[in-house]
């Protein structure tokens, strides 16, 4: 990653301009080997493409998906001060222990798609700060936060599915959304864990100053992670980092992951080629984040509920896509006759 420890913001901006490009050599094994297979060209769609990808990021071919790992960062946010959420910040805590007893719906899809799950605490003893009265964090906590993301990613990994758990993380997201691309904050605030009414006004007009009130100190989308964001959505930032170097690529889960993603591809566009968004969230920014994020989300199922189990389920598609990819024969090998 770097030769110097993550101390400031500053490392990782060093680490962002030496990410890794895609694997050309996997990527031109898996493209010869496509077309020869037993269908017609282009007749499983996506599913081609996802097996090119993963190719392209794992930086080899035939790619597998036989080690996914789930990784749910928790952390607390100081804006819950503010009213911003329908339930109480304690319920963070209280999740990440459903969690670790097996009681959550993300247990359930790991279980399903035998894949291992990590549940990592960011500091969630310690809030950040109230973004609408100061900075969510200053640059020390902000990096000391990316690098805790870092570290949770090890090597051998065949994909890894990015999620979190923080009450209070939608309003987080939509400050972030409405720093990074403008509008009205009515357009990303939306009713997260069920906020109606006036307490959805009240989201709404926290965001709206908040944004206004940190704007000369937003130069960056590091800057805006730090002044918005949580704990746990800086070591989103870092596991997709350390994906990147280490060729892991990486399902992203909905407006949270994608939010906090977003400060990454700020700083370079192509920040985030490794990375495929699992669904569009039921949460109403994040259908307009991914048009400014340039991504085609695998499905809509109408979920909001976070904890990655968008990025979760679709591990069942990468597993289909390479499947179809290595194990269907050739016209050759089948003795089916080519089009002519």
């Amino acid at each position: 990653m770097s030769d110097k420890p993550v101390t400031s913001l500053a490392t990782i901006r060093d680490i962002l301009s030496k990410i890794p490009g895609p694997d050309e050599d996997a990527v031109a094994m898996a493209q010869e080997r496509e077309p020869n297979l037993t269908k017609p060209p282009g007749s499983l769609g996506r599913l081609e493409e996802l097996a090119e990808w993963l190719a392209a990021w794992q930086g080899r071919h035939p790619p597998k998906v036989d080690v996914p790992r789930v990784l749910v960062f928790a952390g607390s946010h100081g804006v819950t001060a503010q009213g911003v959420s329908a339930y109480p910040a304690e319920v963070t805590h209280q999740m990440v222990a459903n969690f670790q007893a097996g009681g959550a719906a993300i247990n359930q899809m790991c279980k399903t798609q035998d894949a291992e799950l990590r549940v990592l605490e960011v500091a969630v003893e310690v809030p950040t700060r109230d973004f609408s009265r100061e900075p969510a964090m200053d640059d020390a906590d902000c990096a000391e936060a990316i690098a805790f993301g870092m570290s949770g990613v090890d090597l051998g990994l065949d994909v890894i599915c990015a999620g979190e758990m923080g009450i209070g993380n939608t309003t987080a997201s939509a400050a972030m959304c409405h720093a990074l691309y403008g509008g009205s904050a009515a357009d990303w605030v939306g009713p997260g864990t069920g906020v109606e009414g006036d307490a959805l006004t009240n989201k709404i007009r926290v965001v709206e100053e908040s944004v206004m009130l940190h704007k000369a100190a937003l130069t960056d989308g590091l800057e805006v992670l730090r002044c918005f964001g949580g704990r746990e959505m800086a070591a989103i930032c870092g596991a997709i980092l350390t994906a990147r170097v280490s060729r892991i690529p990486v399902l992203l889960d909905g407006y949270v992951t994608c939010s906090a993603a977003a400060a990454l591809h700020a700083m370079d566009e192509k920040a985030l080629d490794h990375c495929v968004v699992a669904h569009v969230s039921a949460e109403p920014g994040h259908r307009r984040l991914l048009e400014k994020l340039d991504k085609k989300p695998l499905f809509d199922f109408g979920m909001r509920l976070g904890e990655g189990t968008g990025a979760a389920l679709a591990i069942s598609i990468l597993k289909t896509a390479v499947a179809c990819h290595t194990g269907m024969a050739t016209f050759e090998e089948a003795g089916v006759s080519d089009k002519e």
